[in-house]
């Protein structure tokens, strides 16, 4: 029999977002698998890795990508046009701050140009792979004030999906509402027909990811940015969203200090 999938209640995911107002005092809940996303050197993939099996345990793919930013200062997904790592890793959230913690220390990302690691929390994901990650957790449930709250969050992850051959023109439309920098990845678009035929629009299969971290006042302009440049009305037609980011390690020291992220361990 197949593994059924597990998903966030949706009065939960709902208060995550911010669609609906969020309790007084967050109670303890049972633990839950987080997304952790790292935009590394090319070859520090497998370090990242030993350092998580090490820490704790997670489930990882690798892929590549290419920096975008044009200034170290100013780097926050990658720096210049240099060939990048991208790991997206499932982590028990459980262990998430000492993960965070460790990869910023041992990966030297107070330095800049050794990269960036955020996580981003999830709605649902499979049982099986659920269970098996969170057994190896430190812990099995959640504290109430160790629960990201969205006014916390300090952070978004804009992306936008575009034909490929477009993706400067999309930085440079970022740029000028405030991004420093992002990570582009190819891609295809696959099996749209159905929702081509409800959007108006069809996607070419040759496909560029651009994603880039952002201060969260400043995501809607570099939305807008994005939709007048390479937006869905233009040959781009790019398609565009914006995920919350809970943790972060490799951004300016500054920054993370005034990002609260929930309580440490």
């Amino acid at each position: 029999m197949a593994k059924k999938t597990i998903f966030v209640p949706v009065k939960a995911v709902a208060t995550r977002i911010g669609f609906l107002k969020a309790p007084p005092e967050q109670q303890e809940r049972a633990a839950r698998p987080k997304l952790l996303i790292g935009v590394v050197n090319r070859g520090s993939g497998r370090k990242v890795k030993r350092i998580l099996n090490d820490l704790s345990v997670a489930l990882s793919i690798t892929f590549t990508g290419y920096g975008t930013a044009r200034s170290a200062l100013l780097d926050y997904l990658g720096i210049g046009e240099t060939e990048k790592t991208i790991l997206f890793s499932l982590i028990p959230e459980t262990d998430e701050a000492r993960i965070i913690r460790e990869l910023r220390k041992q990966m030297s990302l107070y330095l800049a140009g050794k990269g960036i690691l955020f996580t981003v929390p999830l709605a649902g994901v499979s049982e099986k792979i659920a269970d098996g990650i969170l057994e190896a957790a430190e812990s099995k449930t959640m504290e109430g004030e160790k629960i990201m709250k969205q006014e916390d969050r300090r952070f978004n992850l804009v992306i936008v999906s575009m034909r490929a051959g477009n993706a400067d023109e999309a930085m440079e439309a970022a740029r000028s509402a405030g991004a420093s920098g992002g990570t582009v990845v190819r891609a295809r678009a696959t099996e749209n027909q159905k929702a081509e035929q409800f959007v108006g629009i069809s996607l070419l299969p040759e496909q560029e990811m651009l994603m880039i971290l952002t201060k969260k006042e400043r995501t809607q302009a570099i939305m807008d940015a994005l939709s007048e440049k390479v937006g869905l009305k233009t040959p781009a037609c790019g398609v565009i969203f914006a995920l919350p980011v809970d943790k972060t390690a490799g951004i300016s020291a500054d920054e993370e200090e005034e990002a609260p992220a929930g309580k440490e361990e």
